[in-house]
């Protein structure tokens, strides 16, 4: 069987709260929830770049609460007032590099938040499932060849990586201390996904925004680590994955899937940093390039990669696209947005494109 879209007739009308919305993943998130019918709500700190995803989309104002995941006050409001049945929690420091320079605010957000998440949850009886989305980074890190797999042990060299790690922790003891069969009846699972692209991302001290802003300047891109290896897959892979994971959580059984889930690419696909570099250089034409940065850098992660086999087995869920043709749109989509197309019709169009893949059983790109 080949990977399921997600179903409308589940998502139709169902109450979601979506934390982490202002963000890129958030906004790609909070359409595809749209363009199904479900009654999106977000909480998140106000968006952390200019231009904004967020903002070009059009998000309802009405549905959107701006706050901060570390006042468990104004999460815990926020909850209660969505009356959510579906909690997907993205909200996070999302990058290594800010870590370093600020460690206690990214443990702040990344442990505490999700603490302070699934306490609010606690409190609302409405919750049916919580997807907490973590990172593949929250695996402790030997630069081994083979593919991490959820029971793998959780770690971190990193602010970042660690404190994803404990977010982990979290989950599982809040999952067996105060949800299932005696407790709250939400079912709750954590997503670990590898590193992800596509079009809209505006964030600094990321590579395809940082390689399109130079491109875009007619500069060679300054490249930190040309040969580290990283999980790349498109922004929609991961997506299909939580959503997918989430229609299991509230559905008939759901809780045979209150656990961790990676979702990852091919191993394939597991490619350098500078394969990335040299193919959106080929694709973009002429003055494009990039050089090795001279300065030194904190350490970040050489090898690392996930194996998802868990979730093509039991989820249904696979890769559609080949890190090229993921390359390809992501491409295509700062081009038809630095021409002057409308970025939520980008975004809506390549959610369907995505979704005509899956209609066809084992079909990919």
């Amino acid at each position: 069987m080949g990977a399921l879209n997600p179903d409308p007739a589940f998502w139709a009308e169902r109450r979601v709260l979506l934390t982490g919305h202002t963000g890129f993943k958030g906004a790609w998130l909070s359409l595809w929830l749209a363009r199904l019918g479900a009654r999106v709500s977000g909480f998140a700190l106000q968006p952390q770049t200019r231009p904004s995803l967020f903002e070009a989309i059009g998000f309802p104002a009405e549905a959107s609460r701006i706050g901060d995941i570390r006042d468990h006050s104004a999460l815990a409001a926020a909850v209660r007032e969505a009356e959510p049945e579906i909690v997907i929690h993205m909200a996070a420091q999302a990058l290594v590099r800010p870590s370093y320079a600020d460690p206690v605010g990214t443990f702040a957000s990344n442990t505490m938040g999700t603490v302070h998440l699934l306490e609010a949850v606690r409190a609302v009886a409405s919750v049916r499932a919580v997807v907490v989305v973590t990172s593949d980074k929250a695996y402790e890190n030997r630069e081994w060849a083979y593919a991490y797999r959820e029971p793998e042990a959780m770690g971190g060299r990193d602010p970042y990586s660690a404190s994803k790690g404990c977010a982990e922790l979290v989950t599982s003891a809040y999952r067996a201390s105060f949800f299932g069969a005696d407790g709250h009846p939400a079912r709750i699972a954590s997503a670990r996904a590898g590193n992800v692209i596509g079009g809209g991302d505006w964030s600094a001290d990321r590579l395809i925004p940082d390689i399109v802003r130079a491109f875009q300047a007619g500069h060679s891109v300054e490249i930190r680590a040309p040969h580290a290896i990283r999980p790349w897959q498109h922004v929609l892979e991961p997506l299909a994955g939580y959503l997918r994971l989430a229609e299991c959580l509230a559905g008939e059984g759901g809780a045979a899937f209150a656990e961790a889930w990676n979702f990852g690419p091919a191993d394939e696909d597991c490619r350098p940093v500078a394969h990335l570099v040299e193919r959106l250089a080929q694709g973009w034409g002429a003055g494009a390039g990039w050089h090795l940065s001279q300065q030194t850098h904190p350490h970040e992660a050489t090898y690392l990669k996930v194996d998802a086999s868990k979730a093509r087995a039991r989820l249904s869920w696979d890769r559609r696209l080949g890190l090229d043709t993921a390359l390809d749109w992501t491409a295509a989509w700062y081009r038809a947005a630095a021409a002057g197309s409308d970025p939520r019709a980008l975004v809506e169009a390549e959610i369907a494109r995505y979704e005509a893949l899956g209609q066809t059983p084992g079909a990919r790109a």
